[in-house]
Parts: C-alpha cells; sequence; structure tokens
C-alpha cells in the first residue's frame, strides 16, 4: 500500500493577503480599477485622445494604488470599521430633563416589589 502525503494548511482562518493588501482593501482596490476601467471606456468612446485617457487613468490608477495601500497600511485588517465605528459613537449624550432617570427609578422598585 503506497503511503499517501497530505500537505497541512497553514492559512486557516487567516485573513486574505495579496501582494501587502489584506482583508477589504483587496476588494476596494479591485472596484477602483474596474471603476477606472469603465472611465476609460467612457472617455475613449466620448472622442478624448487615446493618450490622454491613458495618462488621466495613469494618474487616476497610480493615485487609486497609493492611496489604498496606505489606508491598508495605517489601520490594517480591522481598523477602518473600528474607526467608522467610532466615529459613529457620540461623544456627549446630552439630556435636558430628569424624567429619563425617574423612569429608570420607578422600573427598579417595580422589579424589587415583584421579586
Amino acid at each position: 500500500m503506497a503511503t499517501s502525503l497530505y500537505r497541512i494548511n497553514k492559512g486557516i482562518n487567516l485573513s486574505l493577503e495579496f501582494k501587502g493588501l489584506r482583508a477589504q482593501y483587496i476588494w476596494w482596490l479591485g472596484g477602483g480599477v474596474l471603476i477606472l476601467l469603465l472611465l476609460f471606456a467612457l472617455l475613449y468612446i466620448s472622442g478624448l485622445s487615446p493618450f490622454f485617457c491613458l495618462g488621466l487613468i495613469g494618474l487616476a490608477g497610480t493615485g487609486l494604488f497609493v492611496k489604498v495601500y496606505a489606508i491598508s497600511r495605517k489601520y490594517g485588517e480591522y481598523g477602518m470599521m473600528k474607526a467608522l465605528a467610532r466615529r459613529s459613537v457620540p461623544r456627549v449624550v446630552k439630556i435636558r430633563s430628569r424624567l429619563v432617570f425617574k423612569s429608570l427609578y420607578k422600573k427598579e422598585e417595580n422589579k424589587i416589589e415583584n421579586t
């Protein structure tokens, strides 16, 4: 009987990584490249010079790559989502009435009486 040789996949439960880009940034870069491709097609069909279209898309593509790699390095795999979530949390909660606290106190009294 022949001996079987199985390779162990050491990348289980790790996030997707491609040339330094991690997780959702790969999708952002792919989407950006797709948008640039469509923009090039629209500019070319509209009658602009092909060299102008290539130059414009080349500059925009370079900016896209630089920005996405910079964001990936700065925030990491989950940091961008955490930064966006942190923005949605209010710095201050303003309550102009004591009714909120009075209703809490009444709920506490009802819980104690019911037990």
